[in-house]
């Protein structure tokens, strides 16, 4: 076997891996919308030079999510809701047809993993908004890649920032076992091979942003533009 033969560990870089942990700390509300970051004290806390900082500030505010003021300093942004309309927009456009698709050959095999993670989802109950984001993230990407649709998913998770941030806070204000129950009723049309039904089950799922969201805003409208 030649050395090329070898599989190499993936590597991260530093921008990619502070990228994704400042990412996550704006979505979680960690950073707060409106909150200065300095590139010199992040870099301090990181152990870290400038450069990768900046790099990942850019990052960010390419995905609306840090503001970068010429002569002021950068900022966490707060909220748009238009991004978040059009991000829903775009993803039950996406994830209607995935399930859609789906109906019409259900796999077995794809059916009882969605089923473990429903079970483990319910053990989040009463958990961490954080953990029951990631499930849930899993959740929708498995129905993707079940779909071949993955970069269809690549697509849609790199337009939701500002709706993942709406989800965050609205998993915290609002029953989780409610996403469960839908997830499950998407998951039972795709068993039964209900392509309409499982349509239909998704697309009521991601609307229920529309009735969080005017609650939310009203609760912290100083996260919004």
């Amino acid at each position: 076997m030649g050395r090329s033969d070898v599989l190499q560990p993936m590597v991260v870089s530093v921008v990619d891996q502070l990228y994704a942990k400042l990412r996550s700390a704006i979505i979680d509300n960690v950073l707060m919308p409106g909150a200065r970051l300095s590139e010199a004290e992040v870099a301090m806390q990181h152990g870290i030079s400038r450069q990768p900082v900046r790099e990942a500030f850019i990052k960010l505010a390419n995905e609306n999510l840090l503001e970068i003021r010429p002569q002021r300093g950068t900022f966490v942004a707060k909220i748009s809701l238009p991004d978040v309309m059009d991000a829903r927009f775009v993803r039950e456009a996406v994830e209607a047809d995935i399930v859609r698709l789906l109906a019409m050959t259900p796999d077995p095999a794809l059916i009882a993993n969605l089923r473990a993670q429903l079970t483990a989802q319910e053990t989040l109950i009463g958990g961490s908004a954080r953990d029951f984001m990631e499930a849930d993230e899993i959740f929708h990407r498995t129905l993707a890649e079940g779909a071949d649709k993955g970069r269809a998913w690549h697509v849609v998770v790199e337009m939701k920032a500002q709706m993942d941030r709406v989800r965050f806070l609205s998993s915290m204000h609002f029953p989780v076992d409610r996403l469960i129950e839908q997830h499950r009723a998407i998951v039972d049309s795709l068993e039964a091979g209900e392509a309409a039904g499982a349509e239909r089950a998704m697309r009521l799922h991601l609307q229920g942003i529309l009735q969080d969201l005017p609650v939310i805003k009203q609760e912290r409208p100083e996260y919004f533009l």
